[in-house]
């Protein structure tokens, strides 16, 4: 009954949430579709928690949408001891990237009273839902290793069977603890998802990848 309730009734209703929620948002206040940037506020912990946290939050996405839409490729790629430990090392490695980003943001945040006073209660709702996620990641990829395979196995058809409506909540029922908190713990940041600046995902400047440079030159008046 309980992992019906957290692995079938719970991942429904994020995602409904999550578009219902994204929906009325976008259609009720469409200037808020924005990451609400406070660069100008503080500049320096933000410009490096904010590349760490996305040059390591993003490829761990695509890895694990990879997983999802192409197990069989992804277990290929797995199949040989070397592949595998150059897995596990890149996973490592990226998840210590986005848990340091994400940190530096935290921490700027609470150290930056120009920052502080333009933070809603729902950015820190979501921050600390990233960073206990990252942590969550890291624990399973130091504690629970040789993720990239056994992943395969259990979250993607998991996940699958959601997504076809055939819900197979064993697939994940049976794992331990703290791998089923990572789970619960991405599915209410899918919740939370329309609520909070996680939204500027889905407005993101794809022109920007073959736009022409932009030279933006300073100019200050001299003081007299």
């Amino acid at each position: 009954m309980l992992d019906n309730l957290l692995f079938v009734v719970f991942p429904y209703v994020a995602v409904a949430l999550a578009v219902g929620g994204t929906i009325y948002r976008f259609l009720t206040n469409q200037f808020s579709f924005t990451s609400l940037s406070s660069q100008f506020l503080e500049t320096d912990i933000q410009f490096w928690g904010s590349t760490l946290w996305h040059y390591g939050i993003l490829p761990t996405l695509l890895i694990h949408l990879g997983g999802f839409v192409a197990p069989k490729l992804m277990f290929l790629l797995h199949s040989t001891p070397e592949t595998l430990y150059l897995a596990e090392l890149a996973g490592k490695v990226l998840g210590i990237m986005a848990f340091v980003g994400a940190g530096a943001m935290f921490y700027r945040r609470v150290a930056s009273s120009k920052v502080r006073m333009v933070t809603t209660p729902a950015d820190w709702v979501v921050l600390v839902l990233l960073i206990v996620q990252v942590a969550l990641g890291l624990w399973m990829a130091f504690g629970y290793r040789w993720g990239a395979t056994w992943f395969i196995h259990t979250v993607t058809p998991w996940v699958v069977s959601l997504a076809t409506f055939q819900p197979a909540p064993q697939y994940v029922a049976s794992l331990p603890l703290i791998p089923k908190l990572h789970f619960l713990n991405a599915i209410l940041l899918i919740a939370v998802f329309p609520f909070g600046r996680l939204v500027h995902m889905l407005s993101f400047p794809v022109s920007y990848l073959w736009r022409s440079f932009q030279l933006v030159i300073w100019t200050r008046r001299k003081v007299v």
